[in-house]
C-alpha cells in the first residue's frame, strides 16, 4: 500500500499532505519555524536535513507526517517541501515569508551584500536622555560672536600698539595702572568713541545731524536746488491756493472756506466772553480797514542793514546747491534752479520725481554735503571707520528703514548702523521712562506711548499735518482781512521765508493776548529795493494754530498726490499678496473714523469694532456704580446724538447706564451695522429691533471678502486727519489697554516736543482742551515741555546721541552681517517688533 502511494502523482500526494491533520488543533501553521515531527534517516541519495527548516512566518509549527516520511524515504528533496505546502489562502492568517516574495518577484539577493541605498540612516534619539544647547549661549549668536571678535581683535591690536609705544621709548617697565588713570582713560576712550558715531535724524523740512559728542547738532534744510528749466514758483500754482485772484480778498478761497473762517471767528469770540476776556465789536473792521490803504514804503539796499546775501549764481557753477546755498539763489537766476524736497509729510516724496533713482541721490546728496560742509568731514576714505545712528518715525515703511541701511552702509560706507525710534529718542533726550510722546513737526505730528524705554505698537498716531500748515493758514486768514502784501507766494523762496517769520512772530495761544496789534516786516527780493509793510492781526493770529484742533481749515487736498508712484508697499516673504508694513490700532481707529469701510470687510464685520471708537468700552472694564451712556470721542462732533436703530415700535425702553456690547463675533447685521440684533450691542443704548435674527458676518465663508492688499490699498487712500486732543485720547487709550492706573499715567505725562509745538500757550491750550474730554481724569492731565530749558526741535537727536553712546552691541548691523543676511538683518537687530 505504501508503495501504490509512491506511484501516485505528485499533485495528488501534495493534496493528500495538504490534508493530513496537523498535532495541533486549530493552530495556524507558522511560517518561522517547522520543526520535523521525527529524526530523518541519512538518505545517500540526498544530503542530511536539519531538524528545523525555516521558511518564514511567525512561529514554529510541525511539518504534516507524510512530507516528513517522503523526505525520509528519500522520494522528495529537502529544499523542494515549499512547493507542497499550503498555499497562503489556505493557512489560517499565515503569510508569506520575504524571501519567498523577493523569489516571486525577482527582488531575491543572491551574490552581494549591497545597502539597498546610500542614504545614510538616522538613528532614532534616545527620548528619555537627550538635550540641547542652541541658543542658550551667546555665542551661537551671529551678532554677538562678531562683537566678541571685534572686541578680541581691539584688545590685541591695543597691547600691540602699547608694547610698540614702550619699545620706542626704550621703557620696558609697564607701570600699574592707578584707579583715577583708569578712569580717565575710560573718559578719554568714550569720548574718541563718541567722536567717530554720526547721528541722523532726517525730517520733512529740516535735516539734524552731528557728532554723539557735539552738545546740538548742526539744522540743515532737507531740500536740493538743482538746475531744472523752470523754478517751483513757475511749475505749480501759489499757495495759498486762489480759486480767482480777480476777486475780492474775501471771496479769493471760495465761499465755503470763508464760511467756516467765520465761523470759526464767532465761536472764538464766544468763548473768550465765556472766559470774562474783553471783545471789542468792530475789531474785525478795524483790522481790515487799516491794512487796506496800507502802502509799502521802499527802503534803499545801503540803508538796510539786515539785506541778505543771495548765493551767486555764476556761468559754470555747481549744478546743484544744499544747505542755506539752495534756499538764497534767486527765483529769476539765469539759468534756473529748482527746489526739490525729497520728503513730505513724513514719507518720501514720490511726486516730485519721475525717476526713483534720482530721489534717493538727492536724499544721499543732502546728507553727504552736509557731512562734509558741517561736520568737517571731508574725505570718504575715513567715513569706514565712523559709526551712524538713524532716527525712523515710529510708524514707519519698511521700504524707507531698507533704503536707510542700504544708504548707511553702502552709499556711505559707515563701519556700522543702529536705528531707534523717535518718541523712544525722545524719552531718551528727556530722561523719562515712560511719557505719552506728542511731536508736532512741520509736515506731521506723531503721538506714542512709551513705556519702560518701548514704544507700545497700538499707540502709535501719524497724522498729515504741522507747523507748514499753520504758517500757510497764518497768511490765508491774513489775506482774506486784506493783508497788505497780496503778492504772496509760498512757493518763492523769500516768501516762503517772510511767512515762517511772521508766523513765529505774530502766532500765540494765549486769550489774553487777543487784540488788535500793529506788526510791521520787510520783503527782501533778490534784485530789489526793500520793502517795508505795516499790518494790523487780530484773531488770525491764534486760530491759525487752533486749526489743529479742527484741522479741516488746513489745505488737505495735495496730501496724497503721488502717494505709491514709485515705491510699492512691503510684503510678506511668504505670501507676497499679504502687505506687511506696521500698523497701529489707533491709527487704524482714526481713520475707520474718515472712512468706515476700513475697519471692516466686505460682510459687514469688524474684529475691533469694541475699540473702533477710540476710547474704551466703558461695560468691557470693572462695573462700576454708575456709568455714563458710551459715546464716541472721535465723532462727538459731527454724530447725531439722538440717532437710534429702533424699527418697532415695541421696541425695549433703553437703560439709563452704559448697555452690556455683545462680543465682537455676535454683532449681527451686515456693513457694520446692528440692525437685526436680538440683543443690544454697545453702538446703541440698548435698543432692539423687530427683525429676523441673522447670522453672524464670517460664519460663513464670503466669496466678496476683500484680501488683505485690498484693505492695504484702501487704507493707503485716506489722509490720516483728525484733532490733535481727540489723537492723544486714542493713543492713551489703545496705550492703556483698560488699565485705569497705567491710563492716568500716561496723561499725567504728555511730553510735548517739535518745532511745530513753539507757539506761546500751546500746551496749556491742549491741557485745557484735554481736560474738557476728559473731565474724570481733569487732575491727572498735565502737559509739559522738554526739561532743562531744551529746544523742543533738537530733543529727539539728544536722545539719540544718548543712545549712540552707551555700552551696548546689540542693535549695531555691521557691514559682515548686511553682505550675508542683507534687508532680513533687520528683524533679528532693531530694538522693536519689526
Amino acid at each position: 500500500m505504501f508503495r501504490s502511494q509512491l506511484d501516485r502523482p505528485k499533485a495528488v500526494l501534495a493534496l493528500a499532505m495538504a490534508q493530513a491533520p496537523d498535532d495541533r488543533n486549530g493552530a495556524a501553521p507558522s511560517p518561522k519555524r517547522i520543526k520535523v515531527d521525527q529524526p530523518l534517516h541519512r538518505n545517500p541519495a540526498f544530503p542530511p536535513i536539519a531538524p528545523f527548516l525555516f521558511f518564514g512566518g511567525t512561529g514554529p509549527t510541525r511539518l504534516p507526517r507524510s512530507l516528513a516520511h517522503l523526505i525520509e524515504i528519500g522520494s522528495l528533496a529537502p529544499d523542494e517541501y515549499e512547493d507542497y505546502l499550503p498555499k497562503e489562502r489556505e493557512m489560517a492568517g499565515g503569510k508569506k515569508s520575504g524571501r519567498t516574495l523577493m523569489r516571486e518577484e525577482g527582488l531575491e539577493r543572491t551574490d552581494n551584500g549591497l545597502k539597498q541605498t546610500s542614504w545614510p540612516e538616522a538613528t532614532p534619539i534616545n527620548q528619555k536622555n537627550y538635550y540641547t544647547e542652541f541658543g542658550k549661549r551667546d555665542d551661537q549668536l551671529l551678532a554677538s560672536r562678531l562683537q566678541n571678535e571685534a572686541n578680541q581683535e581691539k584688545l590685541i591690536r591695543d597691547a600691540k600698539n602699547k608694547d610698540r609705544a614702550l619699545a620706542r621709548t626704550g621703557n620696558a617697565d609697564v607701570p600699574l595702572p592707578m584707579d583715577e588713570d583708569e578712569s580717565e582713560d575710560t573718559d578719554v576712550t568714550d569720548e574718541l568713541a563718541a567722536s567717530k558715531i554720526i547721528v541722523i535724524h532726517p525730517g520733512s523740512q529740516n535735516l539734524r545731524i552731528g557728532l554723539a559728542n557735539d552738545a546740538l547738532p548742526k539744522t540743515v534744510i532737507m531740500a536740493i536746488a538743482e538746475r531744472f528749466p523752470v523754478t517751483e514758483s513757475q511749475e505749480y500754482e501759489p499757495r495759498p491756493k486762489r480759486e480767482d485772484p480777480e476777486l475780492p480778498p474775501e471771496q479769493q478761497f471760495g465761499e465755503e472756506w470763508s464760511k467756516r473762517y467765520n465761523k470759526q471767528c464767532a465761536d472764538l469770540k464766544v468763548d473768550m466772553r465765556a472766559n470774562r476776556r474783553k471783545v471789542l465789536p468792530n475789531s474785525k473792521e478795524l483790522v481790515v480797514n487799516y491794512n487796506r490803504r496800507i502802502e509799502p514804503e521802499k527802503i534803499p539796499e545801503h540803508n538796510d542793514p539786515l539785506r541778505i546775501e543771495w548765493t551767486d549764481i555764476a556761468k559754470g557753477s555747481k549744478t546743484t546747491f544744499t544747505g542755506p546755498d539752495a534756499q538764497r539763489i534767486a527765483d529769476n537766476s539765469d539759468p534756473p534752479y529748482r527746489l526739490f524736497w525729497p520728503m513730505q509729510h513724513g514719507w518720501f516724496h514720490e511726486n516730485d520725481y519721475n525717476v526713483i533713482e534720482a530721489m534717493f541721490d538727492d536724499f544721499e546728496t543732502i546728507i553727504e554735503q552736509a557731512m562734509r560742509r558741517d561736520l568737517g568731514l571731508n574725505r570718504s576714505s575715513e567715513w569706514d571707520q565712523y559709526s551712524c545712528v538713524m532716527v525712523v518715525p515710529d510708524l514707519y515703511d519698511k521700504r524707507y528703514l531698507e533704503q536707510m541701511l542700504h544708504m548707511c552702509l553702502v552709499g556711505f560706507g559707515f563701519k556700522q548702523v543702529a536705528f531707534m525710534q523717535e518718541s523712544h529718542a525722545a524719552t531718551f533726550g528727556a530722561g523719562y521712562t515712560s511719557a505719552c510722546v506728542v511731536d508736532v513737526g512741520a509736515q506731521k505730528t506723531s503721538i506714542c506711548c512709551v513705556e519702560d524705554g518701548m514704544c507700545l505698537e497700538d499707540s502709535r498716531v501719524n497724522l498729515k499735518y504741522g507747523g507748514y500748515d499753520v504758517t500757510e493758514t497764518f497768511i490765508k486768514m491774513m489775506l482774506h482781512d486784506h493783508f497788505p502784501y497780496a503778492d504772496i507766494n509760498l512757493k518763492r523762496r523769500y516768501d516762503f521765508l517772510l511767512a515762517e517769520e511772521l508766523k513765529i512772530k505774530c502766532c500765540t495761544m494765549n486769550q489774553a493776548e487777543i487784540s488788535v496789534q500793529l506788526y510791521n516786516f520787510h520783503l527782501r527780493a533778490p534784485n530789489q529795493p526793500t520793502h517795508k509793510y505795516g499790518f494790523k492781526t487780530y484773531d488770525e493770529v491764534i486760530l491759525a494754530p487752533m486749526g489743529f484742533y479742527d484741522p479741516s481749515i488746513f489745505d488737505n487736498s495735495d496730501k496724497l498726490k503721488g502717494r505709491r508712484k514709485h515705491i510699492d508697499r512691503s510684503y510678506n516673504a511668504y505670501d507676497v499678496d499679504t502687505p506687511d508694513d506696521p500698523t497701529s490700532a489707533a491709527q487704524l481707529a482714526i481713520l475707520a473714523v474718515i472712512k468706515p469701510s476700513i475697519a471692516t470687510n466686505s460682510n459687514g464685520y469688524n474684529p475691533n469694532s469694541f475699540l473702533s471708537n477710540g476710547m474704551a468700552d466703558a461695560s468691557l472694564s470693572t462695573p462700576q456704580k454708575e456709568k455714563p451712556n458710551p459715546f464716541n470721542i472721535l465723532r462727538m462732533d459731527t454724530d447725531n446724538p439722538v440717532h437710534s436703530g429702533v424699527t418697532s415700535a415695541a421696541a425695549s425702553p433703553a437703560p439709563e447706564g452704559a448697555s452690556t456690547p455683545a462680543p465682537a463675533p455676535f454683532i449681527f447685521g451686515g456693513n457694520g451695522t446692528t440692525a437685526g440684533s436680538p440683543g443690544p450691542t454697545n453702538g446703541t443704548n440698548g435698543t432692539h429691533t423687530g427683525t429676523t435674527p441673522v447670522p453672524p458676518a464670517g460664519m460663513f465663508v464670503d466669496i466678496h471678502a476683500r484680501t488683505a492688499k485690498e484693505i492695504a490699498i484702501e487704507r493707503d487712500s485716506v489722509l490720516p486727519i483728525s484733532p490733535l486732543d481727540t489723537a492723544i485720547i486714542t493713543s492713551i487709550t489703545h496705550a492703556a489697554k483698560h488699565d485705569d492706573k497705567k491710563a492716568r499715567d500716561f496723561y499725567g505725562g504728555i511730553m510735548l516736543i517739535g518745532g511745530g509745538a513753539k507757539t506761546p500757550g500751546f500746551g496749556p491750550f491742549l491741557e485745557d482742551r484735554l481736560r474738557k474730554k476728559r473731565p474724570d481724569l481733569a487732575e491727572k492731565i498735565l502737559v509739559g515741555t522738554s526739561p532743562r530749558e531744551m529746544d523742543g526741535q533738537v530733543v529727539v537727536w539728544k536722545g539719540a546721541s544718548v543712545f549712540a553712546r552707551m555700552k551696548m552691541h546689540e542693535s549695531w548691523i555691521g557691514q559682515k552681517e548686511f553682505e550675508m543676511l542683507g534687508a532680513r538683518i533687520l528683524s533679528q537687530k532693531i530694538l522693536w517688533h519689526y
